[in-house]
């Protein structure tokens, strides 16, 4: 099983990856379906199902698809031009995708959401279709969005099973669950983020992996500091106000008052982790982390040790992020990192496991302490719901990565006390996790029918 570090961690545009990455990321895919037809298409339609119908218009789900559809994506998003491609495609009822030339789309009456009809592979599901000269449905396709800006046919997922098989053939540590990655360790000497560097370095030179690595920490720390300077409104309707600007300044005149109490090392952790999701709710530049609606949690996690931990070094930051990476493809592999899928235990839970991980790493961690963090941290986050009010990825998302990060620092320093033997292994405890995600209500995953999105007044 191989999931590549950059994999993990996306740059791309907010509010959500499933909701607004995915499908502008399937839209490009539909795309370069089209361009490989021998035949000319004269329109375009699109179905969303699922979490994507209901909890769609407060994630930006029907524009992330018309863009997509007009050739945009996450990485190369230029807001500027989005804004006037989208006053085009409303004025004139067409896309014109490099290539395709100039396509019928209307969104109005060729975007439908479809709460009705969920469709079997995953609750993120939609369909894009071209069509004739006369109307009809000449090529279709089904994309689900499984999170993390993730994206697969439903061809693609069958086909899971062998790329596993073959992938175990061309990596040098191809471990699947946490179990053959300790045990690789072990054998090898290595630790977790040399193993992974090594199964990284089958894909590109090290010069390309340390420059793809120093960008994904570029753009997270941009964002935190962008986070930081903004006040005003996110937008969405519920008007919640942008605070991490408010309670950093108040931090920032506190220190070296010797009234300031310990606890307060708690609210750096938190407002690191929400300057990055009220980026994230405007719409701004943020790397998933597993996904965006967690996408706070690791990054913070990582400006606080640079910034208050005595040795922290920057030189550390890859061994951090491969380290997270290798137990963020853990739980994708074996269970979910879908809100969707299985609630919020699996965006903020993975998120804080993967923070936990790459802290106890570059604070001296074994591969064994490592292990320990990341269930401690996931394990207190199950059961864990994902009841965006009103859709939006803003109450009570942004918070919570806050506190997904300060478990993650506990997580760490709980695991680093100790000499890595515990009772309740990761893979069971991420086992655990995706049955709960099961068995939980479709209400509390990502669809706003349930949980706070329906008991918060006046929303």
């Amino acid at each position: 099983m191989f999931l590549s570090v950059f994999d993990m961690f996306k740059v791309g545009v907010g509010p959500s990856s499933s909701h607004t990455m995915g499908p502008m990321v399937a839209g490009a895919r539909f795309l370069d379906l089209l361009r490989s037809q021998p035949f000319k298409v004269h329109g375009l339609k699109a179905s969303l199902h699922g979490s994507l119908a209901f909890t769609g218009v407060g994630h930006a789900t029907d524009r992330a698809t018309i863009l997509g559809l007009a050739g945009f994506l996450p990485d190369s998003y230029d807001h500027a031009k989005a804004e006037a491609t989208m006053a085009n495609i409303e004025a004139t009822g067409t896309v014109s995708p490099e290539g395709l030339g100039t396509l019928k789309f209307a969104p109005k009456t060729d975007l439908i959401f479809d709460y009705e009809h969920s469709l079997p592979g995953h609750a993120n599901g939609m369909q894009l279709m071209a069509t004739d000269a006369q109307g009809d449905i000449v090529v279709r396709e089904t994309y689900y969005s499984i999170g993390g800006g993730f994206v697969v046919t439903e061809a693609e997922q069958a086909q899971e099973a062998k790329l596993d098989a073959q992938d175990a053939k061309t990596h040098p540590y191809p471990f699947e669950n946490a179990v053959q990655m300790l045990e690789m360790a072990k054998a090898s000497g290595k630790s977790i983020a040399d193993m992974k560097r090594a199964n990284e370095l089958v894909h590109m030179g090290p010069a390309t992996l340390a420059e793809k690595l120093d960008r994904v920490w570029e753009v997270m720390q941009d964002c935190i500091e962008r986070g930081l300077a903004r006040d005003g409104i996110l937008p969405g309707g519920l008007m919640v106000k942008r605070r991490a600007k408010a309670i950093y300044d108040s931090l920032v005149a506190e220190q070296g008052l010797n009234l300031t109490a310990p606890h307060t090392i708690n609210d750096w952790m938190s407002v690191y982790a929400m300057a990055v999701n009220e980026e994230n709710a405007a719409g701004g530049q943020v790397v998933t982390s597993p996904t965006n609606g967690a996408a706070g949690v690791l990054p913070a996690t990582i400006y606080y040790w640079l910034n208050h931990v005595p040795g922290a070094s920057s030189s550390r930051i890859h061994d951090f992020l491969l380290t997270a990476s290798a137990i963020g493809a853990i739980v994708k592999h074996n269970a979910s990192i879908s809100g969707a899928e299985a609630g919020c235990q699996a965006e903020v839970g993975s998120a804080s496991a993967m923070a936990a991980a790459g802290l106890c790493a570059v604070m001296g961690g074994t591969a064994m302490q490592v292990e320990n963090a990341a269930e401690i941290a996931l394990e207190h986050h199950l059961g864990l719901t994902c009841d965006p009010v009103r859709g939006l990825v803003q109450v009570p998302c942004i918070e919570r990565n806050g506190l997904g990060a300060i478990k993650a620092v506990s997580a760490a320093s709980l695991a680093l006390r100790g000499d890595g033997t515990h009772l309740v292994p990761l893979d069971a405890c991420i086992k655990t996790m995706f049955e709960t995600g099961q068995d939980m209500m479709a209400k509390y995953k990502e669809t706003s029918l349930g949980g706070l999105a329906v008991n918060v007044p006046n929303c």
